[in-house]
């Protein structure tokens, strides 16, 4: 039977039905390449250093031990509570969070570009496995830093889970948002790393994790509420501090920001993968 007989399929303007479970497939195949990235990167960074996933923790944990020693010899208490420690790990937490995954899917073509020479990896794959394993890694070494700061200096802290759950979701949500759209900018643009690396320094000082939102003089209120790290900073210390009641979280905002940006990234990265992994 030839395409110009009448009864066929592509004559007609029909297309030939998918076999069924084909979807599935195709997810599945999908999810396998996503472990397998995920897996190879597992070997690649904690696989061949001493410690491995020792040291994840152990440097979150000194360094927020040896800031908080230092804010302690030059103030006398926090903003909030009586402990340096809590205090500055319920910003340091979320603002690391987002750090490193911003930052590793900013990087997810490059570092999977051998690989993606294969047709069956997809620069979705690569994004997706990067997201996944340091938001796993991310959270699970902000739980053990948390918990082992609330067990050594023994405070009778009352959580609220909401609001943690909460800046989980905006975190990896903000944090997937930015890395995507870098990620075709340090692509197209060599000169965008080093340019966004300097850009964002002062962002530790201005996303609230060493003092609060009410702290700060109205003016530079006005200017730090456009951030939305400092939304997040400050529901997490709701979340650890029964008596703080910030009014000036909008996670509305948060959330359009981010899908704003997610969507632009998202839309540029799938025109421009195939230029990012030529050039």
């Amino acid at each position: 039977m030839s395409a110009s007989d009448p009864s066929h399929p592509e004559s007609t303007g029909q297309v030939p039905p998918q076999k069924p479970g084909a979807g599935l497939t195709t997810s599945f195949r999908t999810a396998r390449t996503v472990f397998a990235l995920m897996l190879r990167e597992m070997s690649t960074r904690y696989g061949r250093s001493p410690g491995g996933y020792l040291w994840a923790i152990l440097e979150p944990l000194g360094g927020v031990f040896i800031l908080a020693l230092a804010f302690s010899l030059l103030l006398r208490t926090p903003s909030l509570g009586n402990s340096f420690v809590l205090f500055y790990a319920t910003g340091f937490v979320p603002f690391t969070l987002y750090q490193n995954i911003s930052n590793a899917v900013a990087r997810a073509l490059s570092f999977s570009r051998p690989l993606m020479q294969y047709p069956v990896v997809t620069w979705g794959d690569a994004v997706l496995a990067r997201f996944t394993l340091n938001a796993l890694t991310g959270i699970l070494v902000g739980y053990v830093v948390l918990l082992l700061i609330m067990v050594i200096i023994d405070t009778h802290v009352l959580l609220d889970i909401v609001p943690i759950l909460k800046v989980i979701f905006l975190t990896l949500l903000l944090s997937l948002a930015v890395g995507v759209l870098n990620c075709v900018l340090i692509g197209l643009f060599d000169a965008w790393d080093m340019i966004w690396s300097i850009a964002t320094r002062p962002l530790f000082l201005a996303s609230g994790v060493i003092f609060i939102y009410e702290d700060m003089p109205p003016v530079v209120q006005k200017v730090l509420w456009y951030n939305p790290l400092m939304h997040i900073t400050g529901l997490m210390r709701e979340g650890f501090y029964s008596t703080y009641s910030p009014s000036y979280i909008s996670e509305l905002y948060v959330i359009c920001v981010s899908l704003v940006v997610l969507f632009l990234g998202t839309v540029l990265l799938r025109r421009h993968h195939r230029d990012i992994l030529t050039r």
